[in-house]
């Protein structure tokens, strides 16, 4: 998948304003490269996160500065298929929520064995074909990464000590039409313009981060590839994982108020909270407090 110089000039601007030291690893999966960057204490424990449907992993920068990892090894990663610096594997694509798993399988092998952080040059870890060893990981994930993320909760409970799903879409309630309309032009035939207009729309206009503002408008070069979907996870007496669910008030995509009564329904021991005056592509952003602290040990 081409990565312009402009693209990764923007990657590495926004990337660059992280606080502290980012390791960049490119780690071998069974469907192609994943590009992981850590940061925070070495020996702490292992928090990974997954960011939104084209979102990359830097849009996590903001929470990392508001404090998540002061009591974590941060693990923020691409998406194989996404705008970023996975690669995919030729003629191995990720196409199902079980090759999802897979995938997440082998990035989480390469978290609990120590194999991100020992080394910077080549290609890391290795394909196990199935879950590795067991330890307590805190995964994290907004809107479509927190879909993969709760489907991954359903499916290996017992590999996660935390799950914190964050404006999670097509998890608790599905998508209003009138976003997917609006969404539908950026995902058929992607332009700057288009995406700059969408998330102002979404956002209803706060101001974004104008480092990932840019990267997300050069995105746009990226062929469109269609999102694995199916159907919502299935987390009704999900045991195991302490579970934490928060909600954007004036998220576009979905009642967030209904959705958070789902929500509760669902996972009746879970925390769930609706933050008020933050929209569904912003959390990340203007959110990074809030997220932050429910990260913290």
């Amino acid at each position: 998948m081409p990565r312009t110089s402009s693209f990764r000039a923007a990657y590495e601007e926004a990337l660059g304003r992280w606080p502290g030291s980012v390791e960049a690893v490119d780690l071998a999966t069974p469907y192609g490269v994943t590009r992981v960057n850590s940061c925070g204490p070495a020996d702490a424990p292992p928090l990974v996160l997954l960011p939104g449907g084209g979102a990359t992993s830097v849009v996590w920068g903001s929470c990392v500065a508001a404090g998540a990892a002061r009591a974590h090894r941060v693990h923020a990663v691409d998406l194989v298929g996404d705008p970023g610096l996975s690669v995919p594997a030729p003629g191995r694509a990720i196409r199902t929520a079980e090759d999802l798993i897979g995938w997440l399988d082998a990035v989480l092998d390469a978290v609990v064995g120590g194999v991100l952080g020992e080394g910077r040059d080549g290609l890391l870890g290795e394909d196990r074909g199935g879950p590795g060893p067991r330890r307590s990981v805190t995964l994290a994930g907004h809107s479509y990464g927190a879909w993969i993320a709760a489907h991954y909760a359903a499916r290996r409970p017992a590999r996660l000590g935390r799950l914190v799903l964050l404006d999670p879409t097509q998890v608790f309630a599905g998508l209003r039409p009138g976003y997917a309309v609006r969404a539908l032009p950026i995902l058929v035939r992607p332009t700057p313009e288009r995406i700059r207009s969408f998330l102002a729309w979404e956002t209803r206009g706060a101001a974004l981060d104008a480092a990932w503002l840019r990267l997300q408008e050069e995105s746009a070069g990226f062929p469109a590839v269609r999102p694995v979907t199916g159907p919502r996870p299935d987390l009704a007496g999900l045991a195991g994982p302490r579970v934490d669910v928060l909600f954007a008030e004036r998220a576009r995509c979905h009642d967030s108020a209904r959705a958070a009564r789902a929500a509760r329904a669902v996972l009746p021991g879970a925390r769930v909270d609706v933050l008020p005056g933050v929209s569904h592509h912003a959390l990340p952003l203007t959110g990074a407090a809030e997220i932050a602290q429910r990260f913290a040990p």
